[in-house]
């Protein structure tokens, strides 16, 4: 079973998001790293990007595939995480710590409550 926190907010495409004041921290689910395997390549989106909600803002490369990884709402990069550059293998083993990509001042916080809790989470990837 997947580690599916309870503290987060989920889009459908398996990016997380943990809201603190008007920051959101953005990485993607267990489920999404299980799927992808051993993570090789990470790639974010620059600081100062504005972003809209669901738009492709970064890369992760694993031995069996790219992915996109999609902003679940809109609002401007303030902080990647030079961590998961230097150690890709961090999404792997933490992806819902160590392993964030990239934070965001929210342009509408109002976006957040459309995101999936993690119950409707548990269902989407079979869970629940």
């Amino acid at each position: 079973m997947s580690n599916v926190p309870s503290d987060l907010r989920y889009a459908k495409s398996h990016e997380w998001l943990r809201v603190q004041g008007d920051t959101g921290t953005v990485g993607i689910t267990d489920h999404a790293q299980h799927e992808l395997t051993d993570v090789v390549f990470v790639e974010l989106p620059a600081a100062g990007r504005a972003l809209k909600a669901g738009e492709a803002c970064a890369v992760v490369e694993s031995v069996k595939t790219a992915s996109d990884i999609y902003a679940p709402v809109g609002g401007v990069v303030t902080a990647v995480n030079p961590a998961v550059v230097a150690n890709p293998a961090l999404v792997n083993t933490a992806p819902h710590g160590e392993g964030w990509l990239f934070q965001l001042k929210l342009a509408a916080p109002a976006e957040v409550p459309a995101l999936l809790d993690a119950a409707a989470y548990r269902q989407l990837i079979g869970e629940g």
